[in-house]
């Protein structure tokens, strides 16, 4: 079960703020299109100290025109079907 994929939470940060970046979105932006009232959440999900629950996931997915596996950087990638 050494293949199961594990969420590198800090790559993943830094990957959200680069397609925010690159999508020329403030973090206020993000903030507006989730309706929250302060940005901690995002500057949590750009550090790494927090992950963007599934709902989230879709919703920056689709903010930034990318899928969800583009958001998430996994220190072992998924290769295939798990076996026990």
């Amino acid at each position: 079960m050494d293949r199961i994929p594990v969420i590198d939470m800090t790559a993943t940060g830094i990957n959200i703020e680069r397609l925010r970046k690159a999508a020329h979105l403030t973090v206020k932006d993000v903030q507006d299109a989730f309706g929250f009232s302060t940005p901690q959440a995002i500057y949590k999900w750009q550090r790494g100290t927090a992950m963007p629950t599934i709902d989230n996931l879709v919703v920056l997915a689709a903010i930034f025109g990318v899928t969800i596996d583009e958001l998430i950087v996994c220190e072992r990638p998924f290769q295939g079907r798990l076996t026990a």
